[in-house]
C-alpha cells in the first residue's frame, strides 16, 4: 500500500528532473554550418577582363572568397553589356549556368578555361587600361560590386602579364 502523498512527490520529481535536462540541453554548443557560418561575407579578388578582340563581347574573371554562410551567385549586371552570364568550361565546351554555389568559409574561382563571365551586346569595347563596373548579384549576401580593369588580351594572372 502507498502513503498518502507519494503520488504527487513521485510527479513532482519528474518535473524537476525534466525541467533539469531541458535546461542543461539549452547549455550546449551548437556547431551546425548553418550557425556557425553565419551570413555570407564576400570578398572579391584577382578580377580583370582580357581586352575583347570582338566589338560584341568580353569575359571577365575573379575569385570569391566567402569568410560566412553557403550563398549563391545568382546574376551579374555590368553598364558595359545588356546581358552579363554566368559560364562554365566542361569538356571543352562552354556552358551557360543559371548560378554557382558559393560554399561556407570556401571560394569560387572564376578563371580563363573554368567558370567565366561572358559580357554580351556591349555598349562599346573597352580598351586596355579601363576599369569595367560590375555588380555580382548573391541570393543572401546582396549585390557586391567590383571594378574589374581591362588587361591585355594576352594577360595571364599567374605571372601578371
Amino acid at each position: 500500500m502507498s502513503r498518502p502523498g507519494a503520488p504527487s512527490r513521485r510527479l513532482a520529481g519528474c518535473v524537476a528532473l525534466t525541467a533539469t535536462a531541458l535546461a542543461l540541453a539549452g547549455c550546449g554548443s551548437d556547431d551546425s554550418p548553418s550557425t556557425k557560418a553565419g551570413k555570407p561575407e564576400m570578398k572579391i579578388t584577382g578580377a580583370y577582363m582580357p581586352a575583347p578582340v570582338m566589338d560584341t563581347m568580353a569575359a571577365g574573371f575573379f575569385t570569391v572568397t566567402n569568410s560566412g554562410g553557403a550563398d549563391t551567385l545568382t546574376s551579374v549586371t555590368s553598364d558595359l553589356a545588356s546581358d552579363v552570364t554566368l559560364h562554365s568550361t566542361k569538356g571543352g565546351a562552354m556552358e551557360e549556368q543559371k548560378s554557382f554555389a558559393v560554399p561556407a568559409d570556401g571560394s569560387l574561382d572564376f578563371a580563363s578555361g573554368g567558370n567565366h563571365l561572358m559580357f554580351e551586346k556591349l555598349t562599346h569595347k573597352p580598351l586596355e587600361g579601363e576599369k569595367v563596373s560590375v555588380t555580382l548579384h548573391f541570393t543572401k549576401a546582396g549585390a557586391v560590386k567590383v571594378s574589374m580593369p581591362v588587361k591585355s588580351a594576352t594577360y595571364n594572372p599567374k605571372t601578371g602579364h
